[in-house]
């Protein structure tokens, strides 16, 4: 059966095969690593590479990657905050750090004003769109 044709069905050998060259592929720093890493060839990975359910599977696992690193970077954003607080007031501190500090914290303040006025414009489009429906309906 040739690679473009198998199937990736769980619990088959092929497919824990599969959840483990996902992993290898997260964890290793290239694809021939990766393929080591599991003991298989290299060009076996990049033919499973190919498979559309491989190729699915695998993007959902790095979404699933760079979200879980989204939340901790988002569980630490309060101790970063309080650390570019106290380096922009700290008179101690090189000036240079001090205006950098500011700078960031005015960039991100920026950043969050226009977040959040194109979330309230985009709920007002929401909102549009749905009266509309139910008014065509």
């Amino acid at each position: 059966m040739s690679g473009a044709t198998q199937k990736i069905g769980h619990g088959s050998k092929f497919g824990h095969k599969k959840e483990a060259a996902i992993e290898a592929l997260l964890t290793q720093r290239n694809v021939e690593e990766a393929a080591r890493s599991i003991n298989i060839g290299t060009q076996t990975l990049r033919r499973w590479m190919k498979i559309p359910e491989f190729e699915e599977a695998y993007l959902e696992a790095r979404r699933a990657a760079v979200s879980q690193s989204n939340a901790r970077l988002q569980q630490a954003s309060s101790a970063a905050v309080t650390s570019l607080l106290k380096i922009m007031v700290d008179g101690n501190a090189p000036a240079s750090a001090r205006v950098r500090a500011a700078d960031s914290v005015l960039d991100h303040a920026k950043q969050a004003i226009e977040i959040d006025d194109i979330q309230a414009r985009l709920n007002a489009l929401e909102q549009t769109v749905k009266s509309s429906n139910r008014g065509g309906s």
